[in-house]
């Protein structure tokens, strides 16, 4: 037998106290928060049939996701990578509410790599989805959301990287760019590759001022001045990309006006999910840590796979990354010891204490350690016939 059995396999994590305990009251405390929002909490399964997992959006997450086969049917199951496609089911086929619908969740989802060199493959996901408004008001909510859940977990002086898919996406189809050569184009313009991108433009017969555009997005990118320069750059390229801009303009404007601190950087080559989203795409960031620590964007038509199709808007993180970066506990809370006894005045002590939130911990008959040895400060007594909480000496 090997000697390292009791190794996880890498990019898998286990939460030891009193970190645990930690990850806990945050994890309360967020799903707390969403609930005064007005979001409804759901509790998808962790295993569905493959095909309702990759149906819609989820076929972006094809190999991300674990795949088994079901014993009882012989039908290939997934475990979920992402619970977005599991909510907009959700929405879609149960719910099936004409309101605009606000779903939220929080649970572990499992996938077969890391999303980046030493990152987890069992992220707890949190995340929160808008369905059925098409409206950037609902776009600033779920921004306003999202920063909400970072500012309560602790994070301050937010970076936020804010852009339009809907941009890139009009000029291509200005253009006229089959989806060979839009593909290529996203790959080339998302790594800010001038040279390839030039050599991608050059042999296509496009308008000029198409082709002027395109080119222009790898440096469409900096704070509100560059963003504003972007606009007197972009105000020729037709409504649809006037359009998005004004979007992209009413979000940051509202978000901006409800909460102080951030900074703000705006970027139109910004493609990172580009078959996902369709509108507005936003990032969160916190000094010291290179990669966004949560993330969203609208993505419409979601419910079209499963029957009716929904505007949606939404946003996540990663809890256990979250908790990662803040600082843990030092230890365990203090506790009151309750010593061996068969008194029932002293049972009788021990539940109203914990009825009353106190922690007791029971003495053991033989067992090694006092209550010091657990974090005790305080033990039950008993004084004149009754029991009584006293500091330990």
């Amino acid at each position: 037998m090997r000697g390292d059995h009791w190794l996880l396999p890498v990019g898998v994590e286990e939460i030891l106290p009193p970190a645990a305990r930690h990850a806990e009251h945050i994890r309360r405390d967020l799903l707390d928060l969403l609930e005064r929002w007005g979001y409804e909490l759901v509790m998808p399964p962790l295993v569905e049939y493959l095909e309702s997992l990759l149906t819609g959006v989820g076929r972006e997450l094809d190999l991300k996701t674990f795949k088994l086969t079901d014993q009882l049917t012989g039908r290939l199951m997934g475990v979920r990578a992402d619970m977005t496609p599991q909510a907009a089911r959700i929405d879609a086929h149960y719910l099936r509410r004409e309101t605009p619908v606000r779903l939220c969740y929080l649970g572990p989802v499992v996938r077969t790599r890391p999303d980046e060199f030493g990152g987890a493959r069992e992220p707890w996901q949190i995340g929160a989805e808008l369905f059925g408004h098409a409206g950037t008001r609902a776009d600033s909510e779920v921004l306003r959301l999202m920063l909400a859940l970072l500012e309560r977990a602790g994070f301050t002086g937010l970076h936020v990287d804010i852009g339009h898919v809907g941009v890139y996406r009009a000029l291509a189809q200005a253009a006229g760019l089959d989806s060979a050569t839009e593909q290529e184009l996203h790959d080339a313009l998302k790594r800010r590759a001038r040279s390839e991108v030039e050599a991608i433009l050059k042999p296509l017969a496009i308008p000029a001022r198409v082709h002027r555009h395109l080119l222009a997005l790898i440096d469409m990118n900096g704070g509100v001045r560059e963003f504003t320069q972007a606009q007197a750059q972009l105000a020729d390229a037709g409504p649809l990309v006037q359009k998005a801009l004004a979007e992209l303009k009413a979000v940051w404007e509202s978000v901006d006006a409800a909460h102080e601190g951030l900074t703000w950087h705006f970027d139109l080559a910004e493609l990172s999910g580009y078959g996902y989203y369709t509108g507005v795409v936003f990032a969160a960031f916190t000094e010291g840590y290179g990669q966004a620590i949560a993330q969203g964007g609208r993505y419409d038509e979601i419910g079209r796979a499963f029957g009716r199709a929904r505007p949606a808007v939404g946003c996540g993180a990663d809890l256990r990354l979250l908790l990662k970066l803040k600082d843990r506990p030092t230890g365990e809370p203090a506790a009151i010891f309750a010593p061996v006894s068969d008194d029932p005045g002293l049972a009788a002590a021990v539940r109203a204490l914990r009825a009353d939130g106190a922690r007791v911990i029971e003495a053991l008959t033989g067992a090694e350690g006092e209550g010091r040895d657990m974090n005790c400060d305080r033990e039950l007594v008993q004084q004149d016939g009754r029991w009584t909480v006293v500091a330990r000496r």
